[in-house]
């Protein structure tokens, strides 16, 4: 448990803190960096599944149709969702960036209902429709639509969606996904480089550097959770993940001074209601069930 506990704590304090990696990035076009991404990411992962032998289990599980079909679709929306939270980053939005990720897991329950048909208690109904009201003052406020929240939330929402219904472990799940990915990045990657782009990386040496470690920063969080979500309870996880939008918010407001005026604490705070209404409520399901199941359990 307290392994656990760590490990989730690492990878969330990690990926909130990615905003100041990327930063380092901004003179690199975010197509490029989403490339070199995918392409390090891969070669790291494939490099981890040979040296822990696991490499014919992975190849057994992408010889699955259904499987390789559902990381195609996984593997669309991550790039979808690391080329929009780059490009906010780089555009200075990182507040709204830290938005998306904050209603990310209302957007969750809401797609569990729409998708799958899940049922969901009334008191969590009232949270999403608090959260959807925060949406609806941000976009009067600000005089349009929160896109980038929203593309980030969706699309990182089905991405967990598929990879629930996907019968496959995260680690050889993950290595799939960038697998779909990778030829088409490398691509991009060599043709950019023999054409001359991207021009940041001979201007300024520690590009390249940079560039090599996007694999090892994308990797390191996904795999400490990866090992936190078996040890944990999902109350626990589910309660952790506000840490890194928490960092990304203080990050974006205190570092770069990006704005966060009244009308913004109005829709943000009424998306923090909505999340504590639904936190606590998970939280007091996940108590009264460990209550419960001594009780349950056949007497003998």
């Amino acid at each position: 448990m307290r392994r656990g506990l760590i490990e989730g704590l690492l990878a969330y304090l990690l990926w909130g803190l990615l905003p100041i990696f990327w930063k380092q990035l901004g003179d690199v076009d975010a197509l490029d960096v989403v490339a070199n991404r995918l392409v390090w990411t891969f070669v790291l992962l494939v490099g981890l599944q040979v040296a822990r032998g696991t490499w014919r289990t992975l190849v057994g599980v992408a010889r699955d149709g259904r499987v390789r079909v559902a990381m195609l679709a996984t593997s669309v929306l991550i790039t979808l969702n690391w080329l929009v939270y780059i490009w906010a980053i780089d555009q200075n939005r990182v507040v709204e960036a830290s938005l998306g990720y904050f209603i990310n897991p209302l957007v969750a329950v809401f797609l569990g209902v729409v998708v799958l048909g899940e049922r969901l208690p009334r008191i969590q109904w009232i949270a999403i429709a608090i959260a959807g009201a925060g949406v609806a003052w941000l976009t009067v406020d600000v005089g349009r639509l929160p896109w980038i929240s929203l593309t980030l939330a969706f699309s990182f929402g089905l991405y967990g969606l598929v990879r629930k219904t996907a019968r496959v472990e995260s680690f050889n799940g993950l290595t799939i996904e960038m697998g779909w990915m990778f030829g088409l990045a490398l691509a991009f990657v060599v043709v950019r480089g023999i054409g001359g782009e991207p021009a940041a990386v001979a201007d300024d040496p520690a590009v390249g550097p940079l560039l090599l470690l996007t694999g090892a920063v994308t990797a390191a969080p996904l795999l400490l959770f990866a090992s936190a979500a078996r040890r944990i309870p999902l109350a626990t996880v589910g309660l952790l993940q506000y840490v890194a939008p928490t960092l990304q918010l203080i990050i974006g407001v205190w570092v770069y001074g990006e704005a966060f005026d009244s009308g913004r604490l109005v829709g943000f705070g009424l998306i923090w209601i909505a999340l504590v209404v639904f936190s606590a409520d998970v939280v007091r399901r996940h108590f009264v069930r460990r209550a419960l199941t001594p009780a349950l359990q056949p007497a003998g």
